[in-house]
């Protein structure tokens, strides 16, 4: 029996088909409606960001800790330092105060003696380690086990950014998989790639006119972070400790990004800033620090 759905610009809560629930709607490979979380994102008010006076040590995993990604529920975090990534679960989620590591790791030494960021798909069903080793390079695993990095492995994929960037720091992935962004210390400038197969970093390639210079605010950007709706993009670097916040007149066009003259430094907490990232809906910054091996917890 053919069921048919007539879909109108209506927004939509729920579906569903008989006492089935529906948790997505494809057009062939193409997503094109889930529910929605019910988080709202609110754009951070970042000149007036305070620190909580809460952190995570996290020195007895690794001592030099560059990376750091939450699963979207807030519930599990993750560290990358010297090549390796740990898991850790919030019992609250989001509060940094309530997490604890969980004994699982993912050595991605193999591929890189130099890594330096960790970003995941939206389902936890592929990792992503920015590496500034000889190839400068997005390696892309497969997790068997979504968001348990202990069951991540090697899927022989990799995008080379060494033509843009020489020292990549960080990526950041559109939410939908199409597009990652890249900034480093090489030229201290964010890079636009398109993936012409969502989520794969082999399908990758430069945007050509499509970088934006962050060099007027940071010598050396270590991270960067946008808004859900792509119009906003943050950074952070170890040269001025200290979060700055951009406009994107085109959503997840680079090259139209503007200094907002907005920031905040975190350099009271640790002067070697390597990370930053929101929560889901913009209440709160996490920076991981390579000082004093910490994840620190502000409100914004």
């Amino acid at each position: 029996m053919t069921q048919n759905a007539f879909l109108t610009s209506t927004a939509l809560s729920n579906i569903a088909v008989g006492s089935t629930t529906v948790s997505a709607v494809y057009v062939g490979s193409t997503k094109i409606w889930e529910p929605s979380s019910g988080v709202t994102w609110t754009n951070p008010d970042l000149a007036n960001a305070s620190y909580d006076s809460v952190s995570l040590g996290i020195s007895g995993q690794n001592q030099y800790p560059t990376g750091l990604f939450f699963k979207d529920d807030g519930t599990k975090v993750y560290m990358l330092g010297q090549n390796t990534v740990y898991q850790y679960a919030l019992s609250t989620a989001w509060d940094m105060s309530t997490a604890s590591y969980e004994s699982k790791s993912f050595d991605s030494g193999t591929q890189t003696s130099f890594s330096e960021a960790v970003s995941f798909k939206s389902d936890g069903t592929i990792m992503y380690v920015t590496s500034r080793s000889s190839t400068d390079a997005i390696y892309q695993y497969t997790l068997s086990t979504a968001w348990d990095v202990s069951t991540a492995s090697y899927a022989s994929k990799y995008l080379d950014v060494t033509p843009q960037e020489v020292n990549p720091r960080a990526a950041y992935f559109k939410p939908d998989g199409s597009k990652v962004y890249v900034t480093g210390t090489g030229s201290d400038t964010i890079y636009q790639y398109a993936l012409s197969t969502a989520w794969d970093v082999s399908t990758g390639s430069f945007e050509t006119g499509k970088s934006f210079s962050v060099s007027s605010q940071e010598g050396s950007p270590q991270s960067l972070y946008f808004s859900p709706s792509g119009d906003k993009v943050w950074t952070i670097g170890t040269t001025n400790q200290t979060v700055y916040q951009y406009s994107l007149s085109t959503a997840w066009d680079i090259s139209t990004a503007s200094y907002d003259s907005v920031s905040f430094s975190v350099s009271s907490q640790d002067t070697g800033p390597k990370e930053l990232f929101y929560k889901s809906d913009g209440s709160k910054l996490y920076v991981v620090g390579a000082t004093n091996d910490n994840i620190y917890q502000y409100s914004t």
